[in-house]
């Protein structure tokens, strides 16, 4: 049944990408309101890019990386209570995701996206790449796994 499962690949992409922007602002919300920040504006609409605003913003290197960690750590965690696979595939997707957010908007300098925001407000280099490296590298190789377990089976040990 190859078309049920490009079906279900496509289902579990789609939710992951809602899963992943939503958890992503959502940890800019919840690190905005910790570090006592004013919301000005916020779109959780994952039809296009969501955003949160604060200001004024007494803590934003809170605010601006609570976004992906708790982007990140939210559906891990999730995903290890659960204990599912199709809910590993949604995790492992947020992980990768969330790396590769944070390395495209670096590359692209965008003063709106998070990293350059990040470093306008004196976040290290060195700790954003980091984050970048082990997102990017676990949530690869085990959002490999999972595509090809969802598209062809489940993967063997040994392989």
């Amino acid at each position: 049944m190859p078309g049920s499962r490009i079906v279900e690949f496509l289902v579990l992409l789609a939710v992951s990408w809602v899963v992943m922007t939503f958890t992503h602002e959502t940890g800019h919300l919840v690190g905005g309101w910790l570090g006592g920040a004013t919301l000005v504006e916020c779109d959780l609409a994952p039809w296009r890019m969501p955003y949160c605003l604060h200001d004024p913003d007494p803590n934003p290197l809170l605010t601006l990386w609570s976004g992906p960690v708790l982007g990140m750590v939210v559906p891990v965690a999730v995903a290890a209570v659960v204990r599912a696979r199709r809910v590993w595939f949604v995790a492992d997707f947020c992980l990768l995701a969330n790396g590769l957010y944070l390395a495209a908007s670096w590359y692209s300098g965008d003063a709106y996206l998070d990293t350059p925001r990040l470093f306008a407000e004196g976040a290290s280099p060195v700790a954003v790449g980091a984050y970048c490296l082990v997102t990017i590298g676990v949530g690869y190789v085990r959002f490999r796994r999972d595509c090809i377990e969802v598209l062809n089976g489940p993967v063997e040990a040994s392989q």
